[in-house]
């Protein structure tokens, strides 16, 4: 039986031939390939600080420290993603405030923004509308203020900062963005991980590129980019030596093979990202006539599209679990994207949260399926999904 590959990053032999040159020196950790990994974001974004982390997460958690985000603090941001943009703000032991998203981006809604935003500002009964219903028992307390919002760049696409940070601006909120998806994207002519005070890319195997793990933090706020310099190496700010450590920090550094690897991608950025794109076209153009399926929607705002994966929806008329279940009898490979951050079990436990609290994320957490995606499928690897698609969807039809 033929199958497929859920997703396969690139590597050439230059990508290779970098990670065994680290290999043949004495230095290992924080060494010329990281700084030469890091100037490339300096280069890509025009931003004036690049920082390489050991993970997205971990990019995400030092721009809440950043941030001066504490216990008790409120930071809005999106029940639609990856659980790494909740946990970093729970990591501090401050409250996510969720807003749901756009129905056909899957990105937060800029009008909830506004609203949560006017409301938390006020305080009193308006305010609780858009808090958790309850608080873990011990040392919990939305005692803080509104610090942030963290706004995620979901699939590859950039949230709409147009609208999102004059909302910030005007309250004087920190804009946190999670582009770990969305490396080489643009909005209205700006590259993504630019927007936002502090942004941060991710390089795991599906992404856009790769280094195994790591991730990027771009900003221009220079005190930022010091303590966040100091937080991913135990603590050490400039002038400490290896057994100083002036703040309470952490081991988030990016080693020098993978940063090696993550600059030989950096070099060829745009045929990566050019072979994604055409996977996504092959994908576009085999599935359009599904009347059971709804494609990704790209918005004109959206003047380049980094597609991280490939997810498409099925009508409220298709047993998903059958029809996952279904494909990966036949060789496709599919997974549910995304599943709720506020139905995790942990965060039900913790917040209370229920089904019902946010329609539309659990609409898209209930619909939606990622299929095999990555830049080196073949048309022909593509026609075979399509067409497995095409033959089993009917099978799996509710009827009513």
């Amino acid at each position: 039986m033929k199958k497929v590959s859920m997703s396969a990053p690139i590597i050439n032999d230059q990508d290779r031939q970098a990670v065994q040159d680290v290999l043949k020196t004495p230095i290992l950790s924080m060494g010329e390939r990281i700084l030469a990994f890091e100037d490339s974001f300096r280069h890509l974004t025009g931003l004036k600080h690049a920082i390489g982390v050991s993970s997205g997460t971990a990019g995400l958690h030092l721009c809440v420290r950043a941030a001066g985000i504490e216990p008790g603090d409120l930071v809005i941001t999106t029940p639609f993603s990856f659980i790494s943009s909740t946990n970093v703000i729970l990591f501090e032991k401050a409250i996510p405030v969720f807003v749901d998203v756009d129905p056909y981006t899957g990105n937060i809604d800029p009008e909830g923004v506004k609203a949560a935003v006017e409301a938390l500002m006020l305080g009193g009964e308006k305010a609780k509308r858009w808090l958790p219903k309850q608080l873990p028992p011990r040392g919990w307390e939305a005692r803080g203020s509104l610090k942030a919002v963290l706004p995620v760049d979901v699939f590859g696409q950039p949230a709409e900062y147009d609208k999102l940070l004059p909302i910030a601006r005007k309250s004087g909120l920190t804009v946190i963005e999670d582009s770990c998806e969305a490396l080489g994207a643009e909005f209205r002519g700006q590259q993504a991980g630019t927007f936002g005070d502090m942004s941060v890319f991710a390089f795991y195997p599906n992404k856009q590129i790769t280094t195994g793990e790591g991730g990027m933090i771009v900003t221009n706020d220079d005190a930022a980019a010091e303590m966040m310099k100091a937080l991913r190496n135990q603590g050490r700010a400039p002038g400490d030596t290896w057994l100083d450590h002036t703040y309470l920090g952490y081991n988030y550094r990016l080693d020098e093979m993978s940063a090696a690897l993550g600059f030989s991608q950096m070099n060829r950025l745009d045929e990566l990202l050019n072979a994604r794109q055409q996977v996504a076209d092959w994908y576009a153009a085999q599935l359009a006539d599904i009347d059971e399926i709804e494609l990704p929607i790209v918005l004109n705002s959206t003047n380049r599209m980094s597609w991280f994966v490939y997810v498409m929806r099925v009508s409220k008329n298709i047993d998903r679990e059958a029809f996952a279940k279904l494909l990966i009898s036949k060789g496709v490979p599919v997974r549910p994207y995304f599943s709720p951050i506020h139905l995790q079990p942990f965060m039900k436990t913790m917040f209370g949260y229920d089904i019902g609290d946010y329609p539309v994320t659990e609409d898209l957490g209930l619909r939606s399926l990622a299929i095999p995606f990555s830049g080196n499928m073949s048309e022909e690897e593509v026609a075979f999904v399509s067409r497995t698609i095409k033959e089993q969807i009917s099978a799996t039809k509710i009827s009513r």
